[in-house]
């Protein structure tokens, strides 16, 4: 497990991250430069190298809370630096958040980030609104459906 250093050292790393000190000796990062209303990348960094990465809008597969973020206690440094690259760009992007998936069929729908929900469409067709990217990914997997870009690398 890296230090609290180890963790403040990585993370100052990356200059679009702005530090705020918060309650009992705890860090927060800002990325400044966010295109949606969130901009806390990194949480409650804590002097015993407890804390949290937001995650909620990347596609990868976190263990996560219900408001995006993952608790990187255990990260080494390449997992660290990984999920905080991860969050920016995330964060960073003009163009809403979309990810085709596809089923056995060839049939495809479309998973969008919108306004801060999870939108899968067939189409221009509406078919269901989620508050979590993995609750949005749950739902296409039980119908049968994989992200392309996993399909692709089959």
């Amino acid at each position: 497990m890296l230090t609290f250093e180890e963790k403040l050292k990585i993370i100052e790393s990356f200059p679009a991250l702005t530090r705020h000190h918060v309650s009992l000796g705890r860090v927060n990062f800002h990325y400044e430069g966010s295109v949606m209303d969130k901009q806390i990348v990194v949480y409650r960094l804590h002097p015993n190298g407890n804390g949290f990465v937001y995650a909620g809008m990347i596609s990868e597969e976190y263990p996560m809370d219900a408001k995006g973020m993952v608790n990187i206690r255990n990260f080494s440094e390449q997992e660290l630096r990984h999920i905080i690259q991860q969050s920016i760009d995330s964060l960073s992007e003009a163009e809403p958040f979309t990810e085709t998936w596809v089923n056995r069929e060839e049939q495809t729908l479309s998973l969008v980030h919108d306004f801060d929900l999870w939108n899968v469409y067939a189409g221009d067709m509406l078919d269901g609104t989620f508050e979590t990217y993995r609750s949005a990914a749950d739902y296409l997997q039980q119908e049968g459906f994989v992200r392309l870009a996993d399909k692709e690398k089959e």
